[in-house]
């Protein structure tokens, strides 16, 4: 039997079978404070391996610099609504929010600048922490996933992602200094699950940025060591062709279906299916 990086033995994951209907959707939040781990790049792909099987996607663009409106080639400050409306609106129908990509079953709410002003705004507004949730809840059962793109941080936003999500998937590059803080991201997800979302589960950590090093085997290793069977088989290689894709404003799966990252991340999205994370 094939193993992985790991050494674990596992066979790949079969393709899922289509879908004979859609929802209730599972929302996953896409979370670690360090930037530049792959977060974005990651939510990005795995929608688009996932929409590819038939899944109807819906990314929520939960940061404020808006990266993965970019990277699906929405301009989010030329659009009316954005996610910062929705939270900041009760009344309003989040439909007017969603923006239709050209990718079929895949679907994001855009963000743009507008949100930094969400965490002073949110402190003094009742239920802060379950504004997301709100949000989201008229559109569960039109969609299979939805994949909370969280910014950066530990702050409020993230708190409402966390809260809104049945689970995390929490993306770790493949360097010493990205291993230092997902402990902290580990104590917040432990406090919202005993304070306000005891459903809440971590999914699993996506190592990125992978190369065939002494330094990332080691990472790795480490990794593993601190998450054990939640490490994903697949290991996500560093590659030029993931900002190639984003120039293009594509998910790597329909840009480069060939391409050896793409296959990775239809492999993590099929381990998704097969864990029963998503149907």
């Amino acid at each position: 039997m094939p193993t992985d990086l790991l050494g674990r033995e596992y066979e790949t994951f079969p393709a899922p079978e289509p879908l004979q209907q859609h929802g209730p959707a599972r929302v996953i939040a896409m979370c670690n404070q360090k930037g530049g781990v792959g977060k974005t790049t990651s939510s990005i792909n795995i929608a688009g391996a996932l929409s590819q099987y038939g899944r109807r996607v819906l990314i929520v663009d939960f940061d404020p610099q808006g990266a993965a409106s970019v990277g699906l080639g929405i301009n989010a400050n030329l659009v009316d609504n954005t996610i910062y409306t929705a939270l900041f609106n009760p009344r309003m129908d989040v439909h007017e929010v969603i923006q239709h990509t050209e990718f079929e079953n895949l679907d994001i709410i855009p963000a743009n600048i507008d949100l930094s002003a969400a965490e002073v705004q949110l402190v003094t507004e009742v239920g802060r922490e379950q504004i997301l949730a709100s949000v989201l809840r008229p559109i569960k059962d039109e969609y299979d996933v939805i994949i909370v793109d969280c910014q950066p941080s530990l702050g409020l936003l993230t708190v409402n992602a966390l809260t809104a999500a049945d689970g995390v998937i929490i993306p770790v590059a493949a360097e010493f200094f990205a291993l230092r803080g997902v402990a902290l991201l580990m104590q917040s997800i432990e406090k919202v699950q005993s304070r306000i979302n005891p459903g809440l589960q971590v999914y699993g950590v996506l190592v990125t940025m992978y190369m065939k090093t002494l330094h990332c085997e080691e990472v790795l290793q480490r990794i593993y060591e601190a998450f054990q069977d939640k490490v994903f088989h697949t290991v996500i290689s560093r590659s030029i062709k993931l900002p190639d894709s984003t120039v293009a404003a594509a998910p790597i799966t329909i840009f480069a279906p060939g391409h050896k990252t793409s296959k990775e991340y239809r492999e993590v999205a099929r381990e998704l299916v097969a864990r029963g994370v998503i149907a």
